[in-house]
């Protein structure tokens, strides 16, 4: 560890994630838990739970929940399913845990309901700092999930109106899944779209 803190090293760290971090990562910048505190204290730094902070001058968002189940289960894993949903506006369904698609081998966490699926770097994009499912990549896990098809179409509907998705990228995600998620899709696409999947 460094004798003296790495602001700089730490704001961008922080910067890329929308102004979170967590202890860890600070640490590797040179901070110490009392540096941490003393930051905390002259208002530089906001704790927001155990292990996980915010740059004082960076607004909180409204998905708070998310960077703290994200920040948790570590910088490689996705936001997916029911959340995904909510980050992306599409649902009214609230998510009973966070969902996230953490690396193979992470163990449970409370509060969370983890995934260990595959993403291909094609099912995974960024929005509102956090590392989130496309949406087609949603609407096809939610939809293996058991989410029932009236929210499942719903946000179909929603994200082909406000251009979230296509019905090319939904038509290849329910190809490639199969199963639940391509019967749901094609569903939800023929009543209100003509294309065959």
């Amino acid at each position: 560890m460094n004798d003296e803190p790495d602001y700089n090293l730490l704001y961008e760290t922080a910067e890329n994630q929308a102004g979170y971090f967590t202890a860890t990562q600070a640490r590797r910048h040179g901070f110490s838990w009392e540096r941490l505190s003393d930051n905390v204290k002259r208002g530089r730094f906001l704790r927001i739970v155990r292990g996980v902070y915010r740059l004082a001058h960076f607004p909180g968002s409204a998905h708070e929940d998310l960077f703290v189940a994200w920040l948790r289960t570590g910088p490689h894993s996705v936001i997916s399913h029911e959340s995904a949903l909510t980050l992306y506006n599409l649902s009214d369904v609230l998510p009973g845990k966070s969902r996230d698609h953490p690396p193979h081998g992470l163990r449970r966490r409370p509060g969370l309901r983890l995934h260990t699926n595959q993403l291909r770097p094609e099912d995974v994009t960024n929005r509102q700092g956090l590392p989130v499912t496309t949406v087609a990549r949603t609407i096809a896990d939610v939809a293996i999930a058991g989410l029932a098809k009236e929210h499942i179409a719903q946000a179909i509907i929603e994200a082909l109106n406000r251009g979230l998705t296509t019905v090319d990228e939904l038509a290849t995600q329910a190809v490639y899944h199969g199963g639940r998620a391509r019967e749901t899709i094609q569903e939800a696409l023929s009543e209100g779209f003509s294309h065959e999947i």
